[in-house]
């Protein structure tokens, strides 16, 4: 196994980098107030402006058609965000600005005004773009190209995005819904703080060799090994577009499914569930699995290399599986007026099974694949695609009104599945494009 050597000054935790663990925690109050926000943003739009805890009183249609366009700029930001951080900026310090704007925004939210309201997601936005392909950056930075520690060392940062997620589902969730969507909105802000104390007290940490290259000869001109592994992060972005469209259902129709169409009553304990609680399934879950998950690729990885297509495809089947589950609790609500809690649950797991599988191996593919002097730029084209899936996420989620939920489920389900098949089909093919980065 490759090691990274270690430089004087820097210093290892549990046979990692130790900036990775500031990374880590810088990123999981980003994400407690991402998610935060998240999963009451579109209850929040939906509640009746009249009721004792008043939302904006939106149908559910356009109430999805904002959160579409929303997730969508988040992640689309983060191209413009990505070059600034390469031509302009370091990693760095676009993680420090990116971490400014977040705190602004999401406190923002915290007012009870239409014009604070559109400035904070705007502000938002804006601090994501900077924020997020930097930070994963960032992780990449901390190992060399065949270090084997890679990918599980973007697993643990992972781990930390979802106990972030986990955390702000249950509390800003439980506030939200209980005391007051502005109150939600606020906790979200102050998670932002923390983060941002996190990454300004730990940044030393981060041992990383980071130039401004358009100082230092900022060549745009790729050899053929460059160029092809650049298709092939195009085309693995391209699969992603799909996963994401797939995956990003949890924050839009199936967070108005668990709200409005799910029996969250649990009588032995005379206690409703909250809506937004369901959305700490998958976080937890990624908890909980993320380690076994990480050690059995590992494992496999000894005796076959060039494995992240093939973990990618193989997720996108398993995450697109999980919304059979869905399909039986649409029918069971069809029958019944609502459905019970386990569909989801069941849903969740398989989701978190997929993403494990696919969304952190993505991240380290995509560090190995990008030319060095361009890391940050090419990671804000996954991020666009992530993007690019939440908007089509929120054309399917306002389609369902239309075409019925058990139709938008099966379908899913069917188009990732062929989508997995196909690309373990051409699997040689591409990875012949990556040039032995997968080894």
């Amino acid at each position: 196994m490759t090691t990274k050597k270690i430089e004087k000054g820097s210093s290892e935790i549990f046979n990692q980098p130790a900036g990775l663990f500031t990374l880590f925690f810088t990123e999981l109050w980003e994400r407690f107030s991402f998610y935060g926000m998240r999963a009451i943003l579109v209850l929040y739009l939906v509640s009746d402006s009249h009721l004792e805890n008043p939302g904006l009183g939106w149908s559910n249609s356009d109430a999805i058609w904002l959160y579409g366009w929303y997730t969508a700029l988040v992640y689309l930001a983060c191209i413009p965000g990505g070059i600034i951080a390469d031509k302009y900026l370091t990693n760095k310090k676009a993680v420090a600005v990116g971490g400014t704007l977040l705190c602004l925004g999401h406190l923002s939210l915290a007012l009870k005004t239409y014009f604070f309201f559109y400035f904070g997601l705007s502000l938002i936005i804006l601090g994501v773009g900077l924020l997020k392909p930097s930070i994963s950056s960032l992780v990449g930075s901390l190992y060399e190209k065949n270090d084997l520690r890679r990918d599980q060392g973007f697993t643990i940062f992972y781990i930390g995005i979802n106990i972030g997620a986990f955390l702000a589902s249950i509390v800003v969730g439980y506030v939200g819904e209980n005391f007051g969507w502005h109150y939600g909105f606020s906790l979200a802000g102050f998670g932002m703080i923390i983060g941002q104390i996190c990454f300004l007290t730990g940044h030393k940490n981060i041992k990383v060799n980071e130039q401004k290259y358009f100082k230092l000869n900022f060549d745009t001109k790729f050899s053929k090994v460059e160029t092809d592994r650049i298709k092939l992060i195009i085309l693995a972005s391209i699969i992603l577009i799909i996963f994401w469209a797939s995956f990003e259902q949890a924050g839009g129709l199936l967070n108005l499914y668990a709200y409005q169409k799910t029996d969250r009553f649990i009588p032995y304990l005379n206690f409703e569930v909250p809506a937004s609680w369901f959305q700490s399934i998958n976080p937890l879950l990624i908890i909980l699995l993320g380690f076994a998950i990480s050690s059995f690729w590992l494992n496999v990885q000894k005796t076959r290399q060039s494995l992240s297509m093939l973990k990618m495809s193989v997720g996108i089947m398993i995450m697109g599986l999980g919304f059979v589950f869905m399909a039986f609790a649409s029918n069971e609500a069809d029958i019944f007026g609502k459905s019970q809690m386990y569909w989801l649950v069941f849903a969740y797991l398989f989701h978190t099974v997929g993403e494990l599988c696919a969304s952190p191996v993505a991240l380290s593919f995509i560090t190995k694949l990008s030319p060095k002097q361009f890391v940050a730029s090419v990671m804000g084209i996954y991020f666009a695609a992530i993007g690019i899936g939440n908007k089509i996420a929120g054309l399917i989620g306002q389609y369902s009104e239309k075409l019925g939920e058990k139709t938008i489920f099966i379908s899913i389900t069917l188009v990732c599945t062929l989508v997995g098949i196909t690309v373990i089909f051409f699997q040689k093919k591409l990875n012949k494009l990556a040039h032995n980065a997968d080894n």
